[in-house]
């Protein structure tokens, strides 16, 4: 939390600063209603420590004039037994409490403790409505290979260390992500994922820091951003490839030092929040071709977890079905789970799953809304999955259906887009402008084409 004191005295100033510094808060100081509104307008002071009266205004004015700007600081003031009347005028005015002087430091400190605490709570409740966490049914793997990657994740989770975790779209990474801060000291704070790639690369500095009012234009009130949204909790970067060169830097910065500082701010802000990170991009090629800062690398891969393709573990793929079914069960009410007929589980098992968890989580979903019966048929399954696949009985043999032009469509498109990142290298700025389309857009179509397996 960030705190100004605001007091003409500057004897008084220094001993609250002090007291507050020693308290683990950022302090700044103001002796003047001018200067303390100077301050107070740029929306990153959390708590303000108000004295009631100064020599060129009132402190009752000042709480509500920075109420009226729509500036969230908590003020507490100072008053003495004098202005005991003024003191509820401010608490009207919009103050969140009130002491008197002479200020006993640890009742002071407790005062700010509880107003910490409630904007806290507050904040965390904004995010948490933002970021619905949603329930994560238990699953045992069966792969041997997955089975170390969960004793990994659950040897690292009750550390501090950074954790990177690589593999293809789709292999869960996030799920991974979510389980190591269930598992870990921060479990009772936020976890808190973010999608660097979806975020345009202009408002990225004050997506992850924060601004202050009148930073930029359209900036008519102050933002936290991810990193004080996340402090305590864990905040998961997604994509973090895709980060520019520049936000690299000042998240090497923001990571090394516990420090971040909001846009149009002077002021640092100390946070407090584990780092992990996804990718299905090669960093270290990327630290090779210079797209990628080799000790930001080195900080984030800290413990390295890799997700292995569904390809490479089908001994999870029947237990994977069995538990989406289930799920799906669960969210419609229906009493019984649905089954899957024998021909169309054997497609299922020995689909190689191009789009990996992902995919098959969305195949599952699509079959319980078009099956018909008890149990999920070949004809409930997409075209991707059944093409080619032989169906009938012992009186002949017959195709399963082709495609239809939405499908074939969708193919081709899907090949212009892979074969333009291709020609990029990898680079989706590139393959966007290459396209002509949006960089979002882009994004879009990657993970549709991907989760339906039509990756090349």
């Amino acid at each position: 939390m960030h705190v100004l004191v605001i007091d003409d005295e500057r004897a008084i100033r220094e001993i609250l600063v002090d007291a507050c510094t020693r308290a683990g808060y950022s302090v700044d100081q103001a002796g003047t209603c001018k200067d303390a509104a100077a301050k107070l307008v740029r929306g990153d002071v959390d708590i303000a420590l108000c004295d009631i009266k100064l020599p060129d205004g009132d402190g009752v004015e000042l709480v509500r004039s920075i109420k009226e700007s729509r500036i969230e600081t908590n003020f507490i003031m100072v008053t003495a037994f004098a202005s005991m009347e003024t003191a509820v005028e401010a608490l009207r005015a919009g103050a969140s409490d009130y002491i008197v002087k002479p200020a006993n430091m640890e009742e002071l400190l407790h005062r700010v403790q509880q107003v910490a605490s409630l904007r806290g709570l507050r904040e965390e409740n904004r995010v948490l409505r933002q970021f619905a966490k949603g329930d994560t049914p238990t699953f045992r793997f069966i792969s041997p290979t997955m089975q170390a990657v969960e004793r990994l994740a659950g040897k690292v989770a009750p550390t501090e260390s950074t954790v990177l975790v690589t593999g293809e779209s789709g292999t869960g990474k996030g799920v991974l992500a979510r389980f190591i801060h269930e598992h870990s000291r921060r479990a009772d704070h936020l976890f808190l994922p973010v999608n660097c790639s979806a975020i345009p690369e202009t408002l990225l500095e004050s997506e992850f820091f924060g601004h202050t009012k009148g930073a930029f234009t359209g900036a008519d009130k102050a933002r936290k951003g991810l990193f004080l949204q996340a402090d305590q909790g864990t905040l998961f970067l997604d994509e973090v490839g895709e980060l520019p060169m520049h936000m690299q830097t000042k998240l090497l910065h923001a990571i090394e030092e516990k420090e971040i500082r909001a846009v149009g701010s002077e002021q640092p802000r100390k946070v407090d929040c584990r780092i992990v990170a996804a990718t299905n991009r090669d960093l270290q090629q990327m630290v090779g071709e210079g797209t990628f800062r080799e000790d930001l690398f080195f900080r984030l891969s800290m413990f390295h977890i890799h997700i292995p393709p569904l390809r490479e573990r089908h001994g999870d793929i029947r237990g994977l079905i069995e538990f989406l079914l289930d799920r799906a069960r669960d969210q419609s009410g229906a009493s019984e789970a649905l089954g899957v007929a024998a021909d169309a589980e054997r497609l299922l098992l020995t689909y190689p799953w191009p789009g990996n968890v992902r995919q098959l989580e969305n195949v599952i979903n699509r079959a319980c809304i078009l099956a018909e019966d008890d149990a999920i048929a070949v004809t409930d399954l997409p075209p991707e999955i059944t093409r080619g696949s032989r169906t009938g009985g012992a009186t002949g043999t017959s195709f399963a259906p082709a495609s239809c032009l939405r499908d074939q469509l969708r193919e081709i498109e899907a090949g212009l887009v892979f074969k333009a990142l291709d020609d990029a290298a990898g680079d989706r700025r590139a393959a966007a402008q290459v396209l002509g389309i949006g960089l979002s857009s882009l994004y879009r179509k990657i993970e549709e084409f991907e989760s339906l397996g039509l990756r090349r």
